[in-house]
């Protein structure tokens, strides 16, 4: 994929700690971190489905994971499923 591609980064609402269910971005920091150090543009869209990650590119899901399961905070660059994300993204045309 080339630079400057535009991603769509959709997440679900999740319960963290006990708390209501909401979305947060919390868990998505690192992800988007990744993704735009690569000159990606990278839009985040709520869905409604509870504990998902999805990544579209040219209106085509390329990579899906539980939100859950994403590293809270930090850059990402240690998060293995960021760097399966990101390599799905490059991956994509």
């Amino acid at each position: 994929m080339p630079k400057n591609a535009v991603v769509i980064l959709r997440y679900g609402p999740y319960s963290a700690v006990g708390l209501s269910v909401e979305h947060r971005t919390f868990r998505l920091e690192g992800l988007y971190t990744v993704l735009t150090e690569d000159g990606h543009q990278v839009i985040l869209e709520k869905v409604e489905d509870w504990n998902v990650v999805e990544l579209m590119v040219n209106e085509e899901a390329v990579f899906r994971c539980n939100i859950k399961d994403l590293e809270f905070g930090g850059d990402g660059k240690l998060d293995p499923l960021c760097k399966k994300a990101r390599q799905a993204v490059l991956n994509a045309y």
